[in-house]
């Protein structure tokens, strides 16, 4: 934060009351306590069973204490109502957005019951700010661990049980964006085969098993003889620039640029468009001798790029 006064207004709220006692919506009731138990799989007969509780010492049922939050829990409708009001929680929690400081994770929590809740009960709580620590680095990001005491009142005053409530509060911290995906190459029944060697890093060329004629792009049938006949050669990776174009744009994000996108020659006669690497654009000439190398762009997708033969050499 670049506010100096941010850390004192920070602690300033500490001792605050957060939350005006709020009773809870309804009393105590069986109904909600039989939901609670069937859910939590909690088969302790006190919570149902009045003669199992009397037998036990106590007047009749009680209310699980792990259920104590649920009967003050204001509910959907209630935290979405423009008429609901604004409470110190809601104000400190904008403080804290304004540092950065806006998610958030509960931590640990800590009961001290006073009394068992029974049906009819009805509970209110009050809640004020216990401490506010310096930033601390979590895993999570930069955040600070935010210390409150609620205090639970049934209808006539009395403490029927008190919480430490713990929460860190804290920055994200930025990941970098992913970069994106190359566009899919268009592979089908007659290319599957080239994009499959490539993944090999092996670089084969389509071959007329009649008249032995090489072609690229593959294709279905020879067009120097017509016959739909063929197997592959595996190219040396030798070859020179036919000619080549600088692409500046249109941009796409799964590319550096200026890109450099040449038309190859291979050593044994046709061509391909592919990339090139290892060179400036302004160094790339027609008729420069290159060699094959090759990207792994994700892992779905290997193609072959070309860099100069001299660049090679040295290397």
């Amino acid at each position: 934060m670049s506010d100096p006064g941010y850390e004192d207004r920070l602690q300033a709220w500490v001792g605050r009351e957060l939350l005006t006692l709020r009773p809870g919506q309804d009393p105590v009731n069986v109904p909600m306590i039989r939901h609670w138990v069937e859910a939590m799989e909690d088969e302790n007969p006190v919570y149902l069973d009045e003669d199992a509780a009397r037998a036990t010492g106590r007047d009749g049922i009680v209310a699980p204490a792990s259920m104590l939050q649920a009967w003050t829990m204001r509910g959907y409708a209630a935290s979405v109502s423009p008429d609901a009001g604004r409470t110190g929680s809601d104000e400190l929690t904008d403080l804290l957005a304004e540092g950065g400081y806006t998610s958030v994770v509960a931590t640990d929590s800590e009961f001290e019951f006073h009394r068992e809740l029974v049906p009819g009960d009805h509970v209110g709580v009050e809640e004020t700010l216990e401490a506010i620590s310096p930033e601390k680095k979590t895993a999570l990001g930069p955040g600070r661990f935010i210390s409150t005491v609620r205090t639970y009142r049934d209808a006539s005053g009395e403490v029927v049980a008190t919480q430490r409530w713990r929460m860190l509060r804290f920055r994200p911290a930025e990941k970098p964006e992913p970069k994106a995906l190359r566009p899919r190459p268009a592979i089908n029944h007659d290319n599957e085969f080239w994009f499959a060697a490539a993944r090999e890093h092996r670089l084969v060329i389509q071959r007329c098993a009649d008249c032995k004629s090489l072609r690229h792009p593959p294709g279905p049938c020879c067009p120097q003889c017509g016959s739909f006949g063929w197997d592959t050669v595996e190219s040396a990776g030798e070859g020179h620039v036919y000619t080549y174009v600088v692409n500046h744009h249109p941009r796409h994000p799964a590319f550096d640029y200026p890109l450099v996108v040449a038309v190859i020659e291979l050593a044994e006669g046709t061509r391909l468009i592919a990339n090139m690497t290892g060179v400036e654009p302004a160094d790339v000439e027609i008729g420069m001798p290159v060699v094959l190398d090759w990207i792994d762009p994700d892992p779905d997708l290997s193609l072959p790029v070309f860099r100069p033969a001299a660049a090679a050499e040295e290397s």
